[in-house]
């Protein structure tokens, strides 16, 4: 396996988007005395850039760009080097409209904002590697230069255009997989509503339509438009390897709720350092879990350490209400991305900008300059890091996993399905979020990983799956391991078809029931279990076929039938949730699981403090996040040190209401 390069800056890598194009010469050079009194160490640099790097086809303007990486090498700031493939320039436009992308209703969108392009349009392509290879050419040898930023938030508006270049694009990437017309036929059931084709070019993208669209010619489509944008990634990155291998190359993912354009999974062995935007959404009333969680998913993704892009220093400008950060939470948030794995952490953007169409997004210098609260928060937090720079390359264990593949979840959000009412974000934070209170360490898994490090698999939501990753998830558990599955899970194969003869479909005999009718909920309807506790969203008819009951409806036309699951299978045990319990019932349900398990807390602590654990050889990195506000003590090692003040802390660290502590326990043996 050939090794990857790695960003090359000392301990945990610091600072944010940096466009010093937006402001006078002038202020450079107070930007570099600020960033140094903060700590910054990197910034990424040219994103949005193009229209001034190329003013016209073909001819650079590299003398702003020398300068600033001029004045950031002087300044012993590493620069994170973007190729500004995010926004073609107005003149690209204008030489090439057939590159605008059009939506499924037929319209072509303009110009004049981001990503207005079309994915498959072979002029962008063109355009975007000629602009990639000038800037690899000059600066592949240039000593600032520490990492490659290609391109920004691939899909974030542009994940899909249905123009008929895209259309033409589609019917090739089917061709790839399919061969022949007969087995796309069968793959996509066209049987139903005479919707056989008999030639390739008879098949369009999933434009609007008079009702309800074929499943699995939405399924492929949303493959084919993340593959897309990764063969665009790939080849940018191609042209900048070739000039400097040893430079590690990156894109920003947008791994965050709400954000599904992608499969990470596809992409993430690609980049040399896995790296992430994250944003919390200001109707979230515990955004720390949201932090925890794709923090979680994101290092499951890279398979260790990865790089926090972007994030905010207080409000967004892009939601109906921008909340800005309650006092200390700037820092909470961004060391519990550490916590979760970040080995760097920086923020869209250093100065914030007085004009554009994120003038209103918060940055790292507000408008108010340095005399703010944010900005006496960015300096602290800079200090944190420098204090935390030996927990870099730390990593986590967990004897717990969860399922999670958004090939399923893609599947499952399409419209036609038996309740309109189901996320599969919002049940798999639901399991997710007991484990996260109680401290208990978690992975991310693809359905067809290898489980053998776990102890306890979680399936909180997997409508979609294929033969492979049913066959491994429920052969972990006949080999000895403890699987729970959630509802309208193994429903359907990877084309969409229904697993016919009862569900649970390719779980049914793993759990040791059968349902023969599903019966959802309607918002706001619940119904009482066995033992007590209610049930929403969903429930089902259920029918014990080896499985024993452990909790049943006590209500409704469902009365008496089992609701909840346990399985003796081979060597080992599965669950079966058949409805969405309370969050009480679910937190206690869950506990039993992983307790019977053999899955324990990394530390027990306090409630609302979030407990998190880096390991590195000779130490684990314990870190203790009051988000609760109520002040707490833990117990710790007799040997350790409290690395943000430096002290030892004998048996025992006191945290103050809202603080964090980061303690060095030594490994031994």
């Amino acid at each position: 396996m050939t090794t990857k390069p790695v960003l090359d800056v000392p301990g945990i890598a610091y600072g944010g988007d940096y466009n010093p194009e937006q402001w006078p010469e002038e202020v450079w050079a107070e930007d570099m005395r600020l960033m140094r009194e903060a700590g910054v160490n990197v910034v990424s640099v040219g994103i949005f850039a193009w229209a001034l790097l190329e003013p016209s086809e073909g001819a650079y303007d590299f003398s702003r760009m020398d300068r600033i990486l001029g004045l950031l090498h002087e300044n012993g700031i590493a620069a994170d080097l973007a190729t500004p493939t995010a926004a073609p320039p107005a003149w690209f436009f204008r030489a090439h409209p057939e590159a605008l992308p059009v939506d499924r209703d037929g319209r072509t969108l303009s110009y004049g904002s981001r990503q207005t392009f079309c994915p498959s349009s072979p002029a962008y392509r063109e355009a975007a590697l000629r602009i990639a290879g000038a800037l690899a050419e000059r600066y592949a040898d240039h000593p600032a230069v520490a990492m490659w930023h290609v391109h920004n938030e691939y899909g974030c508006h542009n994940s899909a255009c249905y123009c008929d270049t895209s259309a033409e694009a589609f019917r090739t990437w089917l061709r790839a997989k399919y061969r022949d017309l007969a087995a796309l036929n069968d793959a996509w059931g066209t049987a139903f509503w005479s919707q056989w084709y008999y030639d390739w070019d008879e098949i369009l993208p999933p434009r609007a339509t008079g009702a309800g669209p074929n499943p699995t010619h939405l399924l492929d489509w949303r493959r084919f438009c993340s593959d897309e944008l990764l063969s665009l990634y790939r080849a940018e990155r191609d042209v900048l390897r070739a000039a400097a291998p040893s430079i590690p190359a990156t894109t920003n993912f947008m791994v965050m709720q709400g954000a599904d354009k992608l499969d990470y999974w596809r992409w993430a062995p690609e980049l040399d350092m896995v790296a992430n935007d994250h944003y919390l959404m200001s109707d979230d009333s515990e955004p720390e879990i949201d932090v925890a969680l794709h923090g979680d998913l994101v290092r499951s993704l890279a398979g260790g350490p990865w790089f926090l892009m972007e994030h905010s220093t207080g409000a967004l400008n892009w939601q109906h209400v921008n909340r800005a950060k309650r006092p200390g939470e700037l820092r909470r948030n961004a060391l519990a991305h550490v916590a979760h794995g970040a080995d760097g952490i920086a923020y869209f953007q250093w100065r914030a900008s007085k004009a554009g169409a994120e003038q209103w997004h918060s940055a790292m210098v507000p408008h108010a300059g340095t005399d703010s609260q944010i900005w006496r928060d960015v300096v602290r937090l800079g200090a944190d890091l420098r204090a935390l720079a030996e927990v870099r390359g730390a990593t986590s264990t967990a004897e717990v996993a969860i399922a999670w593949d958004w090939n399923a979840r893609w599947a499952m959000e399409r419209p036609a399905q038996p309740s309109a009412e189901l996320r599969f974000e919002d049940l798999v934070r639901s399991w997710y979020e007991p484990l996260w209170r109680e401290g208990v360490a978690v992975d991310f898994v693809r359905p067809d990983a290898d489980l053998s490090p776990y102890r306890l698999v979680l399936v909180p939501s997997l409508y979609l799956v294929d033969d492979e990753g049913a066959a491994g998830l429920t052969g972990f558990a006949a080999r000895g391991g403890t699987l729970a599955v959630g509802f309208h899970s193994g429903a359907v194969d990877e084309n969409c078809h229904v697993r016919l003869g009862g569900y649970p479909g390719a779980f049914r005999e793993a759990l040791g029931v059968r349902t023969d009718e599903l019966f959802p909920l309607q918002p706001g309807e619940s119904v009482a279990l066995s033992g007590g506790g209610t049930a929403s969203l969903w429930s089902e008819r259920l029918r014990l076929e080896g499985a024993e009951a452990v909790a049943s409806y006590a209500e409704g036309p469902l009365t008496d039938v089992p609701a909840v699951t346990r399985h003796t299978y081979g060597k080992g045990t599965t669950w079966y949730l058949a409805t969405r319990p309370d969050s009480t019932t679910l937190t206690s349900l869950l506990t039993r699981i992983r307790t019977e398990a053999g899955v324990a807390p990394v530390r027990t602590a306090p409630k609302g403090v979030e407990v998190v654990r880096r390991r590195s050889p000779s130490a684990d990195y314990l870190f203790l996040i009051d988000h609760a506000g109520h002040g707490a003590q833990v117990t710790v090692a007799q040997d350790a040190v409290e690395l943000l003040t430096g002290k030892p802390s004998p048996g025992s660290v006191t945290l103050a209401p809202g603080e964090i502590a980061v303690v060095r326990e030594p490994r031994r043996g």
